[in-house]
Formats: structure tokens, C-alpha cells, sequence
């Protein structure tokens, strides 16, 4: 659903005007426009059009942008922007490794960006990390291009897997002290829908949790009006198969909304705002930026509306009755 667009009026994609030009064509007066709803949009300048790609699964983009620095697109949607993807990759790994007594192993679905491993890799007790993407062309990508991650791709403690992280979770025997979901979202036609189901969190990933595991995944937006399309459905589907699940979101300003991460166990994740000032002074290597113990006892605290939302929420995710958010994938019509 993302487009390239020029104050002229031609577009650099679909096309505007009965005119079709390069994705690659650069002018300095490119936007980038998304379109977030069917009547809403969210559009932003470009300095420049770096590289796009189409792979097997996925389109993807990197553009050079006004506001946010570079940015990774695929398949239409924002994926990571330079000047604040740190709020959504401390938000993803820090609060699950933190409530963990010991984590000494992980397991990353998707992230083939890297910015979850870096984040994962600061902290001092990783003794093995698995990054397991579908998409060779995307993390070789994300190596070529994004330079804050490349010291993370070389660090001797990652195993970098190219598979289907089903797949690869169910062929391993290891077990995980934290198994992360850094998947894209769930898009109709999209390659990650079905690792957002009961029965992938049922029979694929709590198996592969050690005693304490602790799971986590990116849950969409978590707005007070975006939060229904699949936020509120990942939490309700988690709760059916974990003892304690923890909701929790942040504003991503290049996001353009509040987005949603959600924290399962089979043990308590209950720790103070001072308890995990500890542990990160203690466990991590440099200084969050965006996260620390009053910042996750906020981010937590979700408003009325949504708390009620989510309380009320009845509809389980499967393969059969999915929720996805707006847009379409490659393969929407396969």
C-alpha cells in the first residue's frame, strides 16, 4: 500500500495520470505516502530512494526520508525508521529478557533487520542466540544497507537460520529461555499470518520454552482506535495458552500511531520499576534510550478504553479466522 509519489503529480510505482515511472526514479521533491486506513494516509518527505527489491515473499524498499532517516519498507508497510526504531526494539526485547531470573539462550522469529539482535546481544548473560527469517534477500539486504546492525550479524553468539520459523522450531530440540516474535504483520497475503495462531503458540512455541520461558511478539497497533484490529485477538489468543500475559504499547512516531507488544509465561512477570532499573544496570551493556522501569510500568498501564477492549475480547486467532490489518501482501492473490 506505500507509494512514491512527486508534487507533479506522477507517481513512482503504480503511476498517476496514466504515466508509470521507476520506483528507482529519484526527484527531490518524492514522498513517501502509506495509506493506514481507506481514508486515511500517512505521507512523509524523501531526500532520496536508495533501494528497492522484489524477493520471493516480499517487496521491499529502503528510502532515505526527511523526517525519520532511513526507513525499511516491505510490502507497503514501514517496517523500521533510523531515528526511532530504538522505542520499538528495546520495547520488543528488553521487558522479556529483563523478567527472565537468567537468560542465557534465544530464539528470534523474523528479525532479519537485526535490530533485535543488537538489542538482544547487550545484554551480558546471552550465551546463544538463534535468528531464524524466511527471507535470505531481506537480512542480506538489511547487512548491505544498515550499518548500526552489522557488529550484531558478525557477534560469534548468533546462529543466523534462513527457514520458516515454524519449521525450524519444530524441527530443533533445544528449548529457549526466550523465544521472540519480531514478525512482520499480520497481512492478508502476507508470509506471517499463521505464526500469530493459537496453535502456533500452543504446540509450536511454548514447547520450545524452558521452565520460566518467557515469549514475546509484536502485536500491531495499539491505538485507541487501531488496537481492535489485531492487537486486542494476539492478546486474547496468548491468554488461552499462558498462565500471565502482559499487554504493553509505545508511540513510534514514524509508525504513526501507538503500537503493541505482548509478554506470555507460565511463571509470574511481576517485577517493580526499581527491580528492573536493577537488572538493566546490572545485565545490559550501555544505556536504553527509550526504556527503563518507570518507562515499562507506563507503557503497561494501557488507557480505559483499551484495558476494557481487551478485557471483553472474545475472538481467538487461528488460520481459519484471522484478523489482519489494512493492506495486502505479495501473494494476496495466490
Amino acid at each position: 500500500m506505500g507509494e512514491i509519489s512527486c508534487s507533479n503529480g506522477i507517481n513512482n510505482g503504480n503511476g498517476v495520470n496514466g504515466k508509470i515511472h521507476p520506483l528507482t526514479g529519484y526527484r527531490k521533491s518524492c514522498w513517501y505516502e502509506e495509506e493506514i486506513e481507506e481514508n486515511l494516509r500517512w505521507s512523509f518527505a524523501l531526500n532520496s530512494i536508495l533501494h528497492t527489491a522484489a524477493t520471493q515473499y516480499q517487496d521491499i524498499a529502503l528510502l532515505d526520508t526527511k523526517p525519520f532517516g532511513k526507513a525499511l519498507v516491505i510490502d507497503g508497510k514501514l517496517q523500521s525508521a533510523e531515528v526511532d526504531e530504538f522505542i520499538y526494539h528495546e520495547c520488543l526485547v528488553h521487558p522479556a529478557l529483563l523478567h527472565h531470573s537468567y537468560a542465557k539462550s534465544i530464539f528470534i522469529m523474523g528479525g532479519g533487520e537485526g535490530s533485535t539482535a543488537r538489542e538482544i546481544l547487550r545484554h551480558k548473560t546471552i550465551e546463544k542466540l538463534v535468528m531464524c527469517d524466511i527471507d535470505e534477500e531481506v537480512v542480506e539486504f538489511c547487512k548491505s544497507y544498515l550499518v548500526v546492525n552489522r557488529e550484531a550479524f558478525c557477534d560469534s553468539r548468533m546462529e543466523l537460520i534462513i527457514n520458516d520459523a515454524r519449521a525450524e522450531l519444530e524441527n530443533r530440540k533445544e528449548r529457549y529461555d526466550v523465544i521472540i516474535g519480531d514478525l512482520a504483520d499480520p497481512i492478508e497475503g502476507g508470509p506471517c499470518y499463521k505464526l500469530y495462531t493459537k496453535s502456533f503458540y500452543e504446540l509450536t512455541v511454548k514447547p520450545r520454552l524452558n521452565h520460566g520461558g518467557i515469549f514475546v511478539t509484536q502485536a500491531g497497533p495499539a491505538g485507541i482506535f487501531s488496537h481492535t484490529e489485531v492487537f486486542s485477538c494476539i492478546y486474547n489468543t496468548l491468554r488461552q495458552v499462558f498462565k500471565y500475559v502482559v499487554p504493553y504499547s509505545a508511540h513510534i512516531p514514524s509508525f504513526a500511531d501507538t503500537w503493541g507488544w505482548v509478554m506470555a509465561s507460565d511463571s509470574p512477570l511481576e517485577l517493580s520499576p526499581e527491580e528492573l532499573d536493577l537488572r538493566m544496570k546490572h545485565r545490559i551493556k550501555g544505556e536504553n534510550r527509550y526504556l527503563d522501569g518507570k518507562t515499562f510500568s507506563s507503557a503497561s498501564t494501557l488507557s480505559k478504553a483499551v484495558r476494557n477492549s481487551l478485557d471483553n475480547e472474545t475472538e481467538v486467532y487461528t488460520e481459519g479466522t484471522a484478523r489482519f490489518i489494512y493492506g495486502h501482501g505479495k501473494h494476496c492473490q495466490e
